[in-house]
Formats: structure tokens, C-alpha cells, sequence
């Protein structure tokens, strides 16, 4: 019902939403909701085919005569590309209100496995992936003292779970940007988000599973899976609401539990890994 009304109230139209990443998993299930609730949308994402698949699926969900779907093949880490593309976007169709990144990338594996550019590569896609359209965008939503930042980090931007050693700094320094900017933008009327996901069926999680470790197969199984849709959501709910952290599923009992009782919830991963590991016959 709650959604239903959402719908009808088209609570977007007249808003633009730049959303990086958009063009599978969270990424396009968040586009989608934004469309259907009046919003205009650019999607960014690096693989043109893909890109131009999702941004003509979503335009069968355009509502009303004044909206529109474009969309932008980019590397989102590539400032200097990226920048004449979304400066060309906005001076076709004006100042966006939103900024959604959604750009992220896994490869799990155990640690003495890792190389140094494999953290590298972590930083560069999760935390400057999403950092790059921040910067370029910034000086409109300064400008106008008006606009909405929305990063994307994970349940794994505030635990520490086995097999993400070069993923998980990444989504620690979202974070850390995101409160950052918090405080920093409130005099210039900015409004900043992060959401949480927990894991959810997307098409990046499934090449994660190929080289999981199998402890962490293990661990993440007792945790359930989301969807897509069960995650975008709540994520635009939150934005809506223009609520500050954005939990959807157990992401938010497991973001209080750490926040009230970081040494349990410590002492909890810490006998779960070694459960994994018995049951693996691992000393």
C-alpha cells in the first residue's frame, strides 16, 4: 500500500538523478524505482551493451511526457573523461538533483592470496569509482546549495568479514567520505546518504562466489540473500526521507548490534570462522 501511494504522489517528477553503476544488480533495480516514482534518470556504467539494454528497459516505466532516460558509457573512475560528459548532461538538461553512486566491485579470496594490486584495484573501483563523479558534480550542488550525494558502501563497511581483506577498506573509506562530507556540506543545504547493503543475488555477487573462500561461503549462507528490488526499495525510501544511514534487511540490526556491542559482535565473527573452519576439518 505504502508503495502504491508512493506511485501516485510521483514524489520525483521534475528531479534528475545521475546514477552511476545503474546498469545491473542494486545499481538498475534503484533506477527503476526512481523512474517509477516521476524521476528522470542518466545512468553511467563502463559496459556500453549492457548500458544500452538497461536504460531501454527502464524507459518502459516512464510515467509522464516530461521525463527521460540518457545514459553515459563511462569508466567512473576516469575523472577526465567522465567530467565533459556529465558537464555536456547537465547543460542539455539542466542541474541534477541527485548523485547515486552505486559503482562497486568484490573478487574475495584469502589474504596470502591478495596482491598489492589487488588492493589497488579495490580502491581505485570502490572508493575513487564512487569519488570521481562526487567531485565533478560538487561545485552545482555547491553553486546551488541545493542537491542529494548518495554512496554506496556494504554490511562490510562496518564489519570486518573473512575473505574481503581488499574489498573491505574500500567500503570503511566510503564511509569515512560520507561523514566527512556530512558535516562539511550542511551549511550549503546538501544532503548526504549511505546505504549498506547486505548480500543480494546481482550478477557481481555470482563472479564473487567463484573464488569465495569456502569459510566465508560458509558464514555468508546463515545470512540469507536479498534481492535487488529488496534492497532499492528502502534505499529510495531512505533518500526520500533523506535519512543519513540507509540499512535495508539485517544490514540494520547487524549495523546497531556492532555500534552497542562492537567486542560480541568481534567474539561472534571470530566463532563463526572457526565453526567454518572445523567444518572444513581446518585446524
Amino acid at each position: 500500500m505504502a508503495k502504491e501511494k508512493l506511485i501516485k504522489k510521483q514524489p520525483f517528477k521534475d528531479k534528475i538523478a545521475i546514477i552511476c553503476g545503474g546498469s545491473t544488480g542494486i545499481g538498475k533495480a534503484t533506477v527503476r524505482e526512481f523512474v517509477i516514482l516521476g524521476g528522470s534518470v542518466c545512468i553511467i556504467a563502463r559496459r556500453s551493451d549492457v548500458l544500452l539494454n538497461a536504460a531501454e528497459d527502464i524507459k518502459k516505466e516512464l510515467k509522464h511526457g516530461s521525463q527521460f532516460v540518457d545514459h553515459i558509457s563511462c569508466d567512473a573512475t576516469d575523472i577526465e573523461k567522465l567530467r565533459p560528459l556529465l558537464v555536456s548532461f547537465i547543460e542539455k538538461h539542466g542541474h541534477p538533483n541527485y548523485l547515486i553512486n552505486v559503482v562497486g566491485y568484490a573478487l574475495p579470496d584469502y589474504i596470502e592470496n591478495y596482491t598489492f594490486e589487488d588492493f589497488k584495484q579495490n580502491m581505485d573501483i570502490n572508493y575513487y569509482g564512487q569519488l570521481a563523479p562526487t567531485l565533478i558534480l560538487l561545485p552545482y550542488f555547491m553553486k546551488e546549495k541545493s542537491g542529494h550525494i548518495v554512496f554506496v558502501s556494504s554490511v562490510s563497511g562496518f564489519l570486518g568479514v573473512m575473505g574481503y581483506a581488499a574489498y573491505t577498506p574500500t567500503k570503511f573509506a566510503i564511509v569515512g567520505l560520507a561523514e566527512q562530507l556530512k558535516t562539511e556540506l550542511s551549511p550549503y543545504n546538501i544532503n548526504i546518504s549511505v546505504l549498506y547493503p547486505p548480500d543480494t543475488e546481482t550478477p557481481a555477487f555470482e563472479r564473487e562466489n567463484i573464488k569465495k573462500p569456502k569459510e566465508c561461503m560458509i558464514i555468508s549462507e546463515r545470512g540469507g540473500l536479498l534481492q535487488p528490488e529488496q534492497v532499492a526499495e528502502p534505499f529510495i525510501e531512505g533518500i526520500l526521507k533523506k535519512k543519513f544511514y540507509i540499512t535495508p534487511g539485517e544490514a540494520k540490526f547487524l549495523w546497531k548490534m556492532k555500534r552497542l556491542f562492537p567486542n560480541l559482535v568481534n567474539n561472534i565473527l571470530d566463532k563463526e570462522l572457526r565453526k567454518a573452519r572445523k567444518q572444513l576439518g581446518k585446524n
